[in-house]
């Protein structure tokens, strides 16, 4: 009546372990790479708003004027793509646009309201567009230029109200948070002041 099963065949608990040892490794390698991958992207935006800073000065240096300052006064005003174009720079930039994984980036050249010249990168064409869930770039290009990350202070501050002209890559006004304290989602531009502080 006792119908007895032998050499049933099961994993054993130390089999189960070691495989649920082996999944934790591959899902801890993965976290890692991801991690690895977004860092990347952080150094691969703060890389490009650094070789516009050198294309910027490289461009003063041969012309004595910045690209965009038609009037040469020192302020940026005008057609920074135009400039940087007809240039011959080797390194100028192609494109303001820069895409990292889902993010996109735009970068122009300008000033703000006084007439400081800077550097500025937002998340859309005309620099309207909240930065959102891409803030993390924001405190990280502020992290690797001011070496803090505080959106105003240093010459890395986030910006609201900024007008800028994607055909041009120029930014003709901004308004600037002068305001210690961390970065909000709602910043619209990473405002970076390369020549002088604000």
């Amino acid at each position: 009546m006792f119908n007895v099963v032998r050499n049933r065949k099961g994993f054993t608990l130390i089999e189960l372990a070691i495989v649920l040892v082996i999944i934790g490794i591959i899902l801890g390698a993965i976290i890692k790479g991801q991690d690895l991958i977004e860092s990347a992207r952080f150094k691969k935006l703060t890389s490009e708003v650094k070789n516009w800073e050198v294309v910027t000065w490289a461009y003063l240096d041969r012309k004595g004027y910045f690209p965009g300052d038609s009037g040469k006064t020192g302020t940026i005003t005008a057609n920074v793509k135009s400039d940087l174009t007809a240039s011959g720079l080797t390194n100028a930039p192609a494109s303001n646009n820069l895409t990292l994984g889902s993010s996109s980036f735009y970068l122009f050249l300008g000033n703000s309201a006084t007439k400081k010249n800077i550097i500025g990168i937002c998340v859309s064409g005309d620099c309207t567009s909240m930065f959102g869930n891409d803030i993390a770039f924001a405190e990280n290009v502020d992290l690797s230029i001011d070496g803090t990350i505080d959106a105003g202070a240093g010459v890395v501050r986030s910006g609201t109200a900024v007008t800028a002209n994607s055909a041009t890559w120029t930014i003709t006004a901004a308004t600037v948070n002068s305001t210690p304290g961390a970065w909000s989602s709602a910043a619209t531009a990473i405002l970076y002041y390369f020549d002088k502080k604000p």
